[in-house]
């Protein structure tokens, strides 16, 4: 229940801004003495996404258990956004979407980032996890239940983990086009195999399309962001009539 203790942010903005926290696969992809590419402006901490299953069922069961998620409402398809870090002259474009649960947690948020310059044309998949998960192991992806991808996390904040994989081929690239879903595995702290399947509709229009227009994604953003401190607030106001009704039972309680 962490929207009713802090607005929630993007995720979407979150994983932009681990760009200026470039991971191993980004710092081994660039020519030596020449910074990893970061984005032009800064963007908040990331918001927490939900907590990998753990409890009820997932406590009496050991085997692998997989997450369906879902677009997050005001991001309904994938988004592309470019920019250009002027230090390396190199055209960083980024295709992205968030996504959450049933009951409308945000789970995850996925980033496919295509970095170019006149030497390089490099590609890293990016993933914002939620916490709770064994960080040693990392992750594996998917899709369609092709041969797997395995990717390291690469730095954690107070409410949520990243994971990458850098170096990606352009046979994975093409498969994530033309594929319906993208299994993304981890193991929680019980180390079960948990794994979210993301749908992947969308992905490559977006990817070979042109990128959106920032004023558009602006928009989006706000809405976004409206959404979710909304979401946060109603929350609140729920958590509280709970804790109201509860205190209240005692008290009307018959005495013996």
């Amino acid at each position: 229940m962490f929207f009713a203790n802090r607005p929630a942010r993007s995720l979407r903005v979150a994983v932009l801004a681990l760009a200026a926290l470039a991971g191993p696969s980004l710092a081994q992809a660039q020519p030596k003495g020449k910074a990893a590419p970061a984005p032009a402006a800064p963007a908040p901490a990331p918001a927490a996404p939900a907590a990998a299953p753990q409890g009820g069922m997932a406590q009496q069961q050991t085997g692998p258990q997989t997450v369906n998620v879902k677009s997050e409402p005001s991001q309904a398809e994938w988004t592309k956004v470019c920019g250009k870090d002027q230090g390396s002259n190199t055209e960083v474009c980024y295709t992205t979407r968030d996504f959450v649960s049933d009951q409308g947690q945000p789970v995850l948020a996925v980033a496919v980032y295509d970095m170019k310059n006149a030497q390089h044309n490099v590609r890293v998949v990016r993933y914002l996890l939620p916490l709770g998960l064994l960080l040693s192991p990392g992750i594996r992806f998917t899709v369609d239940g092709q041969q797997g991808t395995p990717g390291k996390f690469a730095v954690c904040f107070p409410n949520g983990c990243f994971a990458e994989a850098g170096g990606v081929s352009n046979d994975l690239i093409a498969a994530m086009k033309k594929g319906t879903t993208l299994n993304v595995s981890v193991q929680n702290q019980t180390q079960r195999e948990v794994t979210f399947a993301v749908p992947l509709a969308g992905f490559g229009k977006a990817f070979d399309g042109p990128a959106i227009d920032p004023k558009v994604l602006e928009e989006q953003q706000k809405k976004l962001q409206a959404e979710l401190e909304k979401r946060s607030e109603d929350m609140r106001k729920n958590l509280e009539k709970q804790n109201a009704a509860g205190a209240a039972a005692p008290a009307a309680a018959p005495k013996p």
